[in-house]
């Protein structure tokens, strides 16, 4: 899942500081001391000042922007500073808003930048430094503007390359919440869905239940916002059939289908429904139709080829199940059928052991002893 950000322009949050209007002792000698770039003690000056005035909308403005937010880059204390000087007077607003416009801008940047070079380290351990720094920014970009999606999807981004995906869970469901990203929506139900699969692993029924609702409930939501995204679809109907939820998923991608019977995506995930029921005419249909859409789509070519693997294969476990033998020149058409697609996909995909050992029994069943020799050789080298 590595990538990398873009950054945004900075629109610059002037501050016109500051006259020496009629103010507080406080006050006049804080400005005085920020003119002469003397922080601390203009600190000290706007401290005693909020402390005798709490209602005081411009000390408190000062001290978020100019101390906490220019100085200190303490995004914590500015916000709370500046929805103190709200709380007293809307006087700052204006200036407040182009405030945290500007160190949103500028901490998510700082997040992009430290994220990117992360990708690039030497070591796991200068890596996961880095990282961290990514993080902190991308939380501090959400404190100044915290219905901007793109803090948490990107927050979440930093936890998913370090592997911590427990972390990840709750940015996500955050941007999920804003209602404005699809890949939100597709991480967070990918991450519930291998947590599902992973409490199944451990007979930990209870969490697999759990979870696995967790991910059906985020899917489906994200597939009725975004009904063109194959991503949310595919992890959506992977997620009903971990569930056996077989005839919610056929109903769902059937009525799909039939709704947009030109959504390459629909027609492909009813395949996969259809295949893991072993309705492989139907499959067939799905992923003929879904090639037919775009003859690119490697997804359905590679499953299109599976379909003619098992239709093949299901032929000669139904006749050893009943004694008979079976018919090898229909289950030798199957495998004939299957050729292509899987050897189309695997121009794409060379590096797969798997789709070798795949061909190489298409080979075996089509009794090319040589070819299927290779093919396993051929796995074996690139494992």
């Amino acid at each position: 899942m590595k990538r990398s950000f873009i950054y945004l322009s900075i629109v610059g949050a002037a501050l016109a500081l500051m006259a020496f209007q009629c103010s507080s002792a406080e006050l006049t000698g804080a400005k005085l001391y920020l003119n002469q770039k003397q922080f601390a003690k203009a600190e000290e000056a706007l401290l005693k000042e909020v402390a005798k005035n709490p209602k005081s909308d411009e000390g408190w403005f000062i001290l978020g922007y100019q101390i906490y937010g220019e100085h200190k880059n303490d995004y914590v204390k500015m916000i709370d500073a500046f929805e103190k000087s709200l709380a007293a007077s809307p006087k700052f607003a204006k200036e407040i808003d182009q405030a945290k416009k500007y160190y949103w801008a500028s901490a998510f940047n700082r997040g992009v930048g430290y994220f990117n070079n992360a990708a690039k380290a030497s070591t796991p351990d200068s890596m996961k430094t880095i990282f961290a720094k990514a993080a902190d920014m991308f939380n501090s970009a959400a404190l100044c503007q915290p219905d901007s999606v793109i803090n948490y999807t990107n927050l979440a981004m930093v936890y998913i390359n370090t592997g911590d995906y427990a972390s990840a869970i709750a940015p996500l469901e955050t941007a999920v919440k804003l209602g404005k990203s699809s890949e939100a929506y597709s991480l967070l139900g990918q991450i519930y869905l291998e947590n599902a699969n992973k409490a199944k692993e451990e007979k930990n029924d209870s969490e697999f239940n759990t979870t696995i609702e967790k991910a059906i409930t985020v899917l489906d939501a994200g597939r009725q916002k975004f009904p063109d995204n194959g991503e949310i679809l595919l992890r959506y109907s992977n997620a009903l059939i971990a569930a056996n939820k077989m005839d919610v998923a056929m109903a769902a991608f059937k009525t799909g289908v039939e709704k947009e019977p030109e959504n390459k995506f629909y027609r492909y995930n009813y395949g996969v429904v259809l295949l893991n029921s072993g309705n492989f005419a139907e499959a067939e249909t799905q992923f003929k139709k879904a090639i037919e859409l775009d003859d690119k789509y490697s997804n359905a070519i590679y499953n299109l080829g599976v379909t003619y693997v098992r239709w093949g294969t299901s032929f000669r476990e139904a006749a050893e199940k009943k004694g008979e033998s079976v018919d090898e020149n229909i289950v030798r058409e199957k495998f004939t059928l299957a050729y292509p697609h899987i050897k189309s996909y695997l121009e794409m995909n060379p590096k797969e052991p798997a789709l070798w050992e795949l061909l190489g029994k298409i080979y075996a069943n089509l009794n090319m002893k040589k070819e299927s020799d290779d093919a396993f050789k051929k796995a074996d080298e690139v494992r």
